[in-house]
């Protein structure tokens, strides 16, 4: 061998690098490098961030850049690799030159190596500014709730319950202790069938009060050692919500949907890996305990930091369709007496549309829930399927109702926009039929506005425009009205 040095890179990533000194020159090489190590300071001249020659990975992902002869830098993975590489006598050079898929390095060639060729630019980080929690501040349950009524029509024992457990958390939160009395946690449960506005009245909770919020799926939740998301990774994603902030993201609130989904397998000899274990595992995370979770990332493993987050703050609240849940309830209704005074009907409960609120925590138990995880969810509330009044009251009257979205978008071109009731209703009926809540309302007013938002920017002579009821129905279109001119009788279009 000659006294160059190389870098040999083999199929599968390792890097070796062989010299023609001796051991003492190695040591004093591992010295070199140590040091050299300990005195970068972590950050680049000029605003740039340094990055590894060989597996060009940047400063900020694997830590302090190892810094070597004409501006070259290395990361500690790579140096230690090639140390290893070194200390392994095994390899024999000759016999790897001639495989395919080695490819040699002189360093000889890496003496014009531009500085900047191996920086980055780094990004400007901006001043995190947190919320301090301050049970002075904390607005009074009935203030929750008018803000809430603001966003969500309908729903009123359903916002009044989150509006007092709420509350009574962040007092909880903010007082810390409360003498020798241990305030327990304000979970929630709550069921609804889809669209009745369950993830849009957390979103609206964590805004009013300015806490971090994660909102999970627990469809992918699997027992540890499967296919899928750890439990833990629910907590990672609220970490990652409050900008890995620990001490911020310990006061926020965790939003897990589709919990029904977990529920325990019937008739099943198999294992339930997404079902009852799913549940034992979030025991001790709704009851509040310490859990490592790692940090920018949803899996743990060898490449990623691992930090420690108590849960004993953390609100949970958890929400679900619960499909096949009225008929639990209702065959427990039907269950009384049939005979005598006090005889019930069998059909009485087959029309109730308020069936899901008599739902208890037996008929819970019966569709799948353990009583273990039931327990540690104190506070459990309905939330009622949309009617047609509404849909027509979602349609127009919250602070961002999709009417005054479109009006505003219109405002911007000088058109204003009006829709009358009749067709208000008509998309009501529309989404009725639909059968998903109020999000089938979005999608029916997007259909019928695209040749609207389509033709208006073309003439600048419109000044407004009003959606009927027969545009909806598809039977006449809108009533257009030119900038000047008087608004048409009604039935009238242009």
């Amino acid at each position: 061998m000659s006294d160059q040095d190389f870098i040999i890179l083999d199929e599968e990533g390792r890097k070796e690098e062989e010299t023609g000194s001796g051991e003492s020159d190695r040591e004093k090489g591992k010295e070199e490098a140590a040091v050299s190590a300990h005195e970068t300071d972590g950050e680049g001249e000029d605003g740039y961030e340094k990055i590894c020659f060989i597996c060009h990975r940047p400063e900020s992902v694997t830590g302090r850049m190892i810094d070597l002869p004409n501006n070259i830098t290395v990361c500690p993975d790579c140096m230690q690799r090639s140390f290893d590489a070194m200390s392994n006598g095994s390899i024999d050079l000759n016999r790897l030159m001639n495989m395919p898929g080695v490819q040699f390095l002189n360093m000889s060639d890496l003496e014009n190596a531009q500085p900047h060729s191996q920086k980055v630019k780094k990004k400007k980080e901006k001043p995190k500014e947190f919320h301090q929690l301050d049970i002075r501040e904390i607005p009074a349950p009935h203030k929750i709730k008018a803000r809430l009524d603001e966003y969500v029509v309908g729903q009123e024992y359903a916002k009044k319950a989150m509006s007092v457990a709420v509350y009574n958390h962040y007092k909880r939160v903010a007082t810390d202790t409360m003498d020798d009395i241990e305030i327990e946690k304000s979970n929630m449960l709550m069921i609804g069938p889809t669209g009745s506005g369950k993830t849009y009245l957390v979103k609206t909770l964590a805004r009013l009060l300015d806490v971090p919020l994660a909102i999970t799926d627990a469809t992918s939740l699997t027992e540890a050692g499967y296919i899928g998301d750890d439990i833990e990774s629910v907590v990672s994603k609220l970490l990652a919500a409050a900008d890995n902030d620990v001490e911020r993201a310990e006061q926020g609130i965790i939003f897990i949907d589709e919990i029904d989904k977990i529920a325990k397998k019937r008739n099943s000899n198999q294992r339930d890996v997404s079902g009852e274990s799913v549940q034992q595992g979030m025991l001790r995370l709704l009851e509040g305990s310490e859990v490592e979770v790692p940090v920018g990332a949803n899996s743990k493993n060898a490449m990623v930091p691992l930090t420690t987050v108590n849960t004993k703050n953390i609100l949970f609240i958890c929400g679900g369709a619960f499909p096949d849940l009225e008929d639990i309830i209702r065959e427990r209704l039907q269950k009384k007496t049939s005979m005598g005074f006090n005889a019930e009907l069998k059909d009485k409960y087959d029309n109730d549309k308020d069936l899901l609120s008599k739902v208890t925590v037996e008929d819970l138990r019966k569709f799948g829930m353990i009583p273990e995880f039931l327990g540690r969810l104190p506070i459990i509330f309905t939330l009622r399927g949309m009617d047609k009044d509404m849909l027509v009251k979602i349609l127009k009257e919250p602070k961002n109702a999709i009417l005054k979205q479109y009006q505003k978008l219109l405002a911007l071109d000088e058109v204003k926009l009006e829709f009358d009731d009749g067709a208000l209703e008509a998309i009501a009926e529309k989404a009725m039929k639909k059968d998903t809540g109020a999000r089938a309302l979005r999608a029916i007013i997007e259909e019928f506005m695209l040749d609207i938002m389509y033709e208006i920017p073309k003439d600048d002579s419109i000044g407004e425009v009003t959606i009927t009821r027969e545009y909806i129905e598809g039977t006449g279109g809108p009533v257009i009205r030119l900038r000047g001119q008087e608004l048409p009788r009604l039935g009238q279009g242009i």
